[in-house]
């Protein structure tokens, strides 16, 4: 038997590609943390991006923020 918990895996790195409400609007938490993300890194800000393209965007304006290199 094995000790690992099925719940974690593959789900918890599934691309947002993949997603099934990928298509769908960004929430308002994603576009709450984009706008500041793009703020500090003078990215352009799109309210109209979905679910999935909000979490792209956000992964890779995580790495240039000044805020997190810092943390």
């Amino acid at each position: 038997m094995s000790d690992q918990n099925p719940k974690t895996g593959s789900n918890t790195e599934k691309s947002p590609d993949d997603w099934t409400t990928g298509d769908e609007p960004m929430t308002g938490a994603q576009a709450s943390y984009l706008k500041t993300l793009c703020e500090e890194t003078g990215a352009a800000f799109d309210d109209k991006v979905s679910k999935a393209e909000a979490s792209k965007q956000i992964d890779a304006l995580q790495g240039q923020s000044q805020r997190l290199k810092s943390a």
